[in-house]
């Protein structure tokens, strides 16, 4: 195996295992590597429309492994601008580039200071070795 996660210094990352990029108001929101190594070769992901609303910790789709189906959650509340539509195609994207082009949607946030909730790539780190 690929040995240790690797886990970016720029990004927030939620306790359900999602990570957010945030760009001024807008958030884009993926899954982690130690999320998609644990749900193995990802078959099929089910994302919202654009215009939809997700609303922090409760999930906007489903990501179907060969092993599970997980749900992802929303690391913040907000209306979704943009959903990632080469994964239609291609949901292995996720287990190859989970931080790149592996990226789920993006989302305007409607309250910004919810984001400070948030973990940091070293308080991820920890919080995984405890899972």
């Amino acid at each position: 195996m690929g040995g240790e996660s690797v886990y970016p210094e720029d990004l927030k990352y939620s306790r359900e295992h999602e990570w957010a990029r945030v760009a001024g108001a807008t958030m884009r929101i993926g899954i982690t590597s130690y999320a998609q190594e644990a749900l193995g070769d990802i078959v099929y992901v089910s994302l919202p429309e654009v215009g939809e609303p997700v609303r922090a910790g409760e999930p906007f789709g489903e990501v179907e492994s060969t092993k599970s189906v997980s749900d992802v959650y929303a690391p913040a509340s907000g209306e979704v601008v943009a959903r990632n539509e080469a994964l239609d195609g291609s949901p292995e994207l996720l287990n190859s580039d989970p931080y790149g082009d592996g990226w789920l949607i993006e989302v305007a946030v409607s309250d910004p200071s919810t984001l400070d909730e948030l973990l940091d790539a070293a308080a991820y780190k920890e919080h995984v070795k405890g899972s």
